[in-house]
């Protein structure tokens, strides 16, 4: 899975935990988008929203995206 994911300059991790971390990763853009939908549709709990984009911010520490 790392080979799409690139570690952020100055990031240092092995290759068998950002593999891991980059599913994680996966799963929040995934959240992100679902987020994105149900916030068109007005039915998105702004809790849900704010650990969406907190996750995100994390993630964009840790790779580049």
């Amino acid at each position: 899975m790392t080979d799409n994911w690139h570690l952020q300059p100055g990031v240092a991790m092995s290759p068998e935990a950002a593999d891991e971390v980059a599913k994680i990763a996966c799963a929040l853009k995934s959240l992100s988008a679902y987020t994105t939908f149900a916030m068109e549709r007005e039915d998105c709990p702004e809790e849900l929203q704010k650990l969406v984009e907190e996750g995100l911010d994390a993630m964009a520490r840790v790779f580049v995206w």
